[in-house]
């Protein structure tokens, strides 16, 4: 602790000092994929943040804002739609049999730390599909036809397990005009309900689990929805080159996080962001920036008293192919998240997921760009709640 604590944030020093070991390696740069470069330089200088609505006006593809000056008022914010703009530099996003461990951190009679699980998670298909900023596959660099006038699709569904929660899951649109809120629903097959879910319900615990809807990859809430500071720019440990499929749970804390790679990156943006949404859990989010990359490393959140509720912790790898044991490969490396934990550390229970999930040794887990026509794939119409009603039965 005393080697990292001027390398890490709160909520990472709460896992080392209940037992995640970190290991250390070499610093390695990452490669952004060629198509993004290009889209960038294409589309660079054009875009701005509006003062008024803090939406992001006249960006096309690529970075929005690809030089930033640390005198800007604006700073925060621009670094915010940068990272949002990036999201893997993806135009879609299929991931396949996801699995995650909910449970309480204890101490049995030995003194030893343990994870006791009290329920396992698993969901068929996690997707993402951009309407806009594409880069990759057709259309280029945006839908034509977009009726519902949205950014992006999602959809997280069906659970296969637990039991109790089969056939759960939800869709997402989130749409181009900042000032509508995302639309969330949620179908529950044991009452045959569909219910559409608040933006402010979206920082609320998700199934049972310690995350909730706007913490995954780090953030997933809209960026004119929080109020932005910028705290600050330094060299932080963070985890980006991943070894291991699956993930190695860490022994000395029972299992509830990672012990993967970790490695100084030079300079990671500190942004706190506080929401205007009354009734939102956290009073606000501490987000860690990578710049290189501009994927978040991790967050922390804050309850209303100011005191460190949960931390997110992302566990990435960066190679050509999402599974060494696959038998294809993307002609670029490409960045997976295939592990994170959400701990709550005032309750001492946690949340731990593998992608792919740990008991799919050999499932990809990541399909990246495969166009809407591949296999791995699906029609637009799978971003419905008729197709989440019908998967849900």
């Amino acid at each position: 602790m005393e080697k990292a604590e001027a390398l890490i944030p709160p909520g990472v020093r709460w896992a080392v000092e209940k037992g995640m070991d970190m290991n250390v390696v070499p610093y390695k740069p990452i490669p952004i994929p060629k198509a993004y470069v290009e889209a960038t330089e294409k589309y660079s200088g054009q875009a701005y943040v509006g003062k008024d609505d803090h939406d992001l006006h006249d960006w096309v593809a690529g970075r929005p804002f690809p030089a930033v000056e640390d005198d800007d008022p604006q700073l925060a914010e621009k670094l915010m739609w940068n990272f949002s703009r990036t999201h893997y530099f993806t135009d879609d996003l299929n991931v396949h049999l996801p699995d995650a461990d909910t449970g309480a951190l204890l101490v049995d009679a030995q003194g030893n730390r343990t994870y006791q699980v009290e329920r396992h998670f698993i969901v068929d298909w996690s997707r993402r599909l951009r309407f806009y900023g594409r880069i990759k596959n057709e259309p280029i660099p945006q839908f034509e036809e977009n009726p519902d006038k949205t950014f992006e699709k999602a959809g997280f569904y069906p659970l296969i397990e637990p039991f109790d929660l089969k056939g759960v899951g939800t869709v997402t649109y989130r749409y181009l005009d900042p000032t509508r809120q995302d639309n969330t629903w949620l179908y529950t097959p044991v009452i045959r309900r569909v219910r559409r879910l608040s933006s402010a319900q979206r920082s609320d615990a998700l199934f049972g689990q310690d995350i909730d809807l706007d913490s995954f990859g780090g953030y997933a809430g809209q960026i004119p929805w929080f109020e932005w500071k910028y705290l600050g720019n330094k060299p932080m440990l963070g985890s980006l080159h991943g070894e291991n499929l699956p993930p190695v749970v860490c022994e000395k804390d029972g299992g509830a996080t990672y012990c993967e790679n970790w490695e100084i990156r030079p300079e990671v943006y500190v942004i706190e962001g506080a929401s205007k949404l009354p009734g939102y859990a956290y009073s606000k989010r501490v987000i860690y920036l990578d710049k290189e990359t501009f994927i978040i490393l991790y967050s922390d959140l804050y309850d209303h008293n100011g005191e460190l509720w949960k931390t997110v912790l992302q566990s990435i790898r960066n190679s050509k192919r999402p599974h060494p044991h696959v038998d294809f490969e993307y002609e670029e490396e490409r960045m997976f998240v295939y592990a994170f934990s959400v701990l709550d550390t005032q309750l001492e229970h946690a949340t731990r997921a593998a992608i792919p999930g740990m008991a799919f040794p050999n499932e990809p887990g990541w399909y990246v760009d495969r166009g809407l026509d591949d296999d791995h794939s699906v029609e637009l119409s799978w971003y419905t709640v008729a197709a989440l009603i019908q998967a849900g039965r």
